[in-house]
């Protein structure tokens, strides 16, 4: 049991000294980084537990916990997000009137197109009796 709680300590110590080194010295509060360091190897416990609960500043959203990079063959497909619904901003009474629109701009398109084809019966018609 002794050697494991050893172990442990160790561990964390390693684990502060990394934190310490691989840390900017703006983001290291109270004292210079190299005084973390030899507080924390002279005082492996005590030092670390000090590193971890003053010593370094948190960001603002919290612990930073660092991501896997994917391996450089194998990129991740990237994932579109789902596409947002439409949102129409417009009254019921707008949207209405916009419909009315819309039929009556369909109903003089047909009876454009079927005048076309009255009008084109009829010219086909007199071209054929003419001859």
């Amino acid at each position: 049991m002794p050697f494991l709680f050893s172990l442990l300590i160790i561990a964390l110590m390693v684990g502060a000294l990394v934190d310490i080194i691989r840390r900017e010295d703006s983001q290291v509060r109270f004292l210079p980084k190299m005084a973390w360091i030899v507080i924390v190897i002279l005082l492996p416990l005590i030092g670390s537990l000090l590193w971890f609960a003053i010593g370094r500043e948190y960001s603002e959203a919290g612990l930073r916990i660092p991501r896997m990079r994917p391996a450089p063959r194998t990129a991740p497909a990237r994932v579109d997000p789902a596409p947002m619904r439409p949102v129409d901003n417009r009254s019921t009474e707008e949207q209405i009137a916009d419909l009315d629109r819309e039929i009556e701009e369909w109903r003089l398109r047909a009876e454009i197109e079927k005048r076309r084809r009255e009008g084109g019966d009829a010219t086909n018609g007199s071209e054929k009796s003419a001859s």
